[in-house]
């Protein structure tokens, strides 16, 4: 068994970018108008960590507006080896499930990750700002080529 663990795959400095996005995070964010929301300031708590021998980045968030939960996702990030694309595994608080993980790459300071499904297509722009903050925005379109800002925040560490 232990010779099994030292030949298993170890993970890529593709992984360890995910690093920057691990901590605890309290974040401002804009929701913008929609056919689903009629949009607003709101503030989310964001836990993520590597996890699984360094291969995945786990993120659990929690927006609060007006008082209470509006919205919570599940995040799974991982670095493909064999395609070289970053993908995420998205779940959230709404309830829809995507027929693949979003997938993307690293674009200077911003991993950029696109998904699309029956309703459209989501595009989510996570740009690291310094080792306390990042930003990050999720956006919609119907084609892939014409993008709306559906989310927008700025996330500082908490400790």
């Amino acid at each position: 068994m232990a010779e099994d663990r030292l030949s298993a795959p170890k993970p890529q400095d593709e992984h360890r970018k995910l690093e920057a996005f691990a901590g605890e995070w309290t974040g401002e964010e804009t929701v913008f108008p929609s056919r689903w929301d009629k949009g607003g300031p709101a503030v989310s708590r964001v836990v993520a960590r590597i996890d699984l021998n360094g291969f995945y980045l786990i993120q659990d968030t929690r927006q609060t507006r007006e008082g209470r939960e509006a919205f919570a996702t599940h995040g799974v990030f991982t670095y493909d080896r064999e395609d070289r694309l970053y993908k995420l595994f998205w779940h959230d608080s709404l309830g829809y499930y995507p027929p693949s993980p979003a997938s993307g790459s690293w674009q200077g300071k911003s991993l950029v990750l696109v998904r699309g499904s029956l309703r459209g297509n989501a595009r989510h722009v996570y740009e690291v700002i310094d080792d306390n903050s990042y930003s990050m925005k999720i956006q919609f379109s119907p084609d892939a080529e014409g993008w709306a800002d559906v989310l927008t925040g700025v996330y500082r560490r908490v400790h």
